[in-house]
């Protein structure tokens, strides 16, 4: 498959402008004509993404697998649901994927197999998932189970950039104001400072200095800054070490390195709970699940308690080898092996994960807050001591 770029005239007479795959010119022409476009114009285009964005929102991905899974449990044949799907969807990159994913399925492939075409929009754990509800019979229950997944992945998403917002406005509120002070504001009482020719206190000076600084060199300053984040992400796409390194940092950071290592566990037990209680055996499970926790000194911990388990250990004795796995999760492991259930003794490490992650979050706000305020009142102390000093000794001069 290729990427096109395509200009096309739409049912009303629009013009339409995308990208979608096909296998050549042809191909394109006849995937749009599904979508009820005609082509104008297309070649061969670099589909591009940011860094670090997803290729479709997670909420797209919750309405497909509930979509489909109702048209199912209802008794709708796997192409007309998803016929019914895209005609539906008004996503600009989602909508062609779906229209490719019945194209695959009209040439023989299962649903499964048309999903793996798509690895930037269907993860390891999603496609495993699928393929053991096809071989079951189960396929409905499966994306049932999977919409719940992506909701419950959602909400933890959405409790983690609570955290993030609110101090970085503040920062950017901050960094702002002092930006304008230092480059308009603190000039001009340096000139007025000289004009009267007293002794200036050394916070003053200081002041005074730093503005100096800002003036004549803050682009250079912006733009080692720039320059060394962008040297920083490439070092870490390119040297597997160093990234592995920085993700065991952030597991260790004070309170934010525990939310996240929480955070990541909960979805880890979700996924291979899920994953197992669908019939997928530990090892398979294990090596869908070691792409979707996000850190690679995880990711680490989890190939070497897979090879332990490909060794002859049992599941929880292998966790319990990676000191990175708390031993909540090594005693849940061990219950659900004695007692045959296993699958639910992981949900409920990933209930309680998610639990402490929520309350761990709230925390955090709270203390955020009034920690941010202090800190902003003693920038703001600092700054006016600098300024407001020599004006109260210029005035009592004048007074005198």
């Amino acid at each position: 498959m290729t990427p096109y770029a395509y200009r096309a005239v739409g049912p009303g007479g629009q013009i339409v402008r995308g990208r979608l795959d096909a296998r050549d010119l042809p191909d394109l022409e006849r995937r749009l004509a599904r979508l009820g476009l005609e082509l104008l114009r297309g070649k061969p285009a670099i589909a591009l993404q940011l860094p670090g964005r997803p290729a479709i929102p997670r909420r797209e991905l919750i309405n497909f697998c509930f979509h489909l899974e109702q048209f199912l449990q209802a008794g709708v044949p796997i192409l007309d649901s998803l016929a019914d799907l895209r005609d539906s969807l008004d996503h600009p990159r989602f909508r062609p994927v779906v229209a490719n994913l019945i194209t695959a399925i009209e040439g023989g492939q299962s649903l499964s197999e048309a999903l793996l075409q798509h690895p930037q929009v269907f993860d390891g754990v999603f496609c495993s998932l699928v393929r053991a509800g096809e071989q079951a019979g189960e396929l409905p229950r499966v994306l049932r189970a999977l919409a719940a997944a992506l909701k419950r992945d959602d909400e933890l998403a959405a409790f983690t950039r609570r955290i993030a917002i609110y101090p970085l406005i503040v920062c950017a509120v901050i960094l702002a104001a002092i930006g304008v002070a230092l480059i308009y504001v603190v000039p001009e009482l340096a000139r007025l400072f000289q004009t009267v020719g007293q002794a200036l206190p050394l916070q003053t000076r200081i002041l005074i200095a730093l503005s100096g600084f800002v003036r004549g060199y803050g682009w250079l300053l912006v733009l080692a800054v720039v320059a060394g984040t962008l040297a920083f992400r490439h070092a870490l796409a390119t040297r597997p070490s160093l990234r592995h390194d920085v993700d065991a940092l952030k597991l260790r950071l004070p309170l934010l390195g525990e939310v996240r290592r929480k955070l990541i566990l909960a979805r880890f037990t979700g996924l291979f709970a899920m994953m197992y209680a669908s019939g997928i055996t530990i090892i398979d499970a294990l090596r869908a699940a070691e792409d979707v926790v996000g850190n690679t000194a995880l990711k680490a911990g989890l190939q070497q308690a897979g090879r332990r388990i490909e060794q002859g250990a049992g599941l929880s004795e292998a966790f319990a080898g990676v000191e990175l796995f708390p031993p909540l999760v090594t005693r849940m492991l061990r219950v659900g092996e004695s007692t045959g259930a296993l699958d639910q003794a992981l949900s409920n490490v990933s209930y309680f994960y998610e639990r402490d992650v929520r309350e761990a979050i709230e925390r955090l706000q709270a203390s955020i807050e009034p920690a941010l305020t202090v800190i902003l009142g003693l920038l703001l102390l600092a700054v006016m001591s600098a300024v407001m000093l020599p004006i109260y000794d210029i005035v009592s001069r004048m007074k005198l």
